[in-house]
């Protein structure tokens, strides 16, 4: 029998659905808007440096998709022209590090903060121009807004911008996913790790985010039905009984979406999900092709468990209702 949430808890539940990855390649545009179109995603995150970016903001445009901003520091190429060389965001191949790379070269010293505030605003001026309006929230992709330093820059861009909602993705329970592989788990926990060290910096800037994130435990192949569930469940269960989920304190969720102290008391939550169907090479990537993890079949897999009747009835039963950061 299909458990409810804490029935002791009154509150309604607003879940985001984000969409990452929107203008990765036109396989992945067209999952994310199938997705959407079936109400299994409620807003999406573009990268603006990506192969079909132009594609993904038409599509926005057409069917009114809520859209933030992913800021991309670590794959492909940047959008402003003047760091499109021999600069400190740059590796020998004039590509951006990488997922680990970006880590290595901020921990060696090596990036210049003033070229990551560059090319984050450069970023959310040609999504301006993409869209025709600033981002409804922005994140960072591979979460590299929360890295040292560079979560510094990140805050003070959004600020700048008036951009109001990002992301923390500090995850409750994330430790007991015993599913996770161990080298996985250790990227997990540095995220989180640097999640938690940047919800100060966001606060200071005025920047909130919702009560719970969720989607590291139930990326790629490690989503299910029963995974979504448990996180929801969990995370719910634990700032109904304690006052703590996500970022771990009460006065931090107060300081996120300050729900609590609304009338209506509504939970927020944020999955963080990558739908789609697998890239085909050549067509894909931020300038430098499509990886490894857009050619599978875990896209796919996130598409089709995200749009399975049976999350559908869950939502629906627990009075779950799906909406976008601008509703909030």
């Amino acid at each position: 029998m299909q458990r409810l949430l804490p029935t002791m808890h009154q509150s309604k539940v607003k879940l985001i659905v984000t969409g990452d990855d929107f203008g990765y390649c036109p396989r992945r545009n067209r999952g994310i808007v199938e997705c959407y179109l079936a109400g299994a995603v409620s807003n999406v995150s573009l990268l603006v440096n990506g192969y079909a970016a132009s594609d993904a903001a038409l599509l926005a445009r057409r069917h009114n998709i809520p859209i933030g901003l992913h800021a991309n520091l670590s794959e492909g190429s940047p959008v402003c022209e003047a760091l499109r060389k021999s600069f400190s965001l740059l590796n020998e191949d004039g590509f951006f590090h990488g997922k680990m790379g970006i880590r290595k070269a901020l921990a060696d010293g090596l990036l210049e903060m003033s070229e990551v505030k560059e090319e984050l605003c450069a970023q959310v001026d040609l999504f301006r121009q993409l869209t025709g309006h600033l981002p409804d929230h922005m994140d960072g992709h591979q979460h590299i807004h929360v890295l040292p330093d560079i979560r510094h820059v990140f805050a003070s861009v959004l600020e700048k911008y008036g951009i109001r909602y990002t992301r923390v993705p500090v995850e409750q329970g994330l430790h007991g996913c015993g599913w996770i592989p161990a080298s996985l788990m250790e990227f997990y926990l540095g995220v989180e790790n640097d999640s938690l060290n940047s919800a100060e910096v966001f606060r200071s800037h005025g920047i909130r985010w919702p009560d719970i994130y969720i989607g590291l435990s139930t990326m790629g192949r490690n989503m299910s039905v029963s995974h979504i569930q448990r996180a929801i469940d969990s995370s719910i269960a634990a700032l109904s009984t304690t006052g703590k989920a996500g970022i771990g304190d009460t006065e931090a969720s107060r300081n996120s979406f300050p729900s609590h102290n609304q009338k209506d008391k509504a939970i927020t939550i944020e999955l963080m999900v990558h739908p789609g169907y697998p890239s085909v090479p050549p067509d894909g990537g931020c300038g430098d092709g499509p990886d490894d993890f857009s050619q599978s079949w875990e896209r796919q897999h996130e598409l089709q468990i995200l749009m399975d009747p049976q999350l559908q009835s869950y939502y629906k039963k627990n009075g779950v209702q799906l909406c976008a950061f601008k509703d909030l």
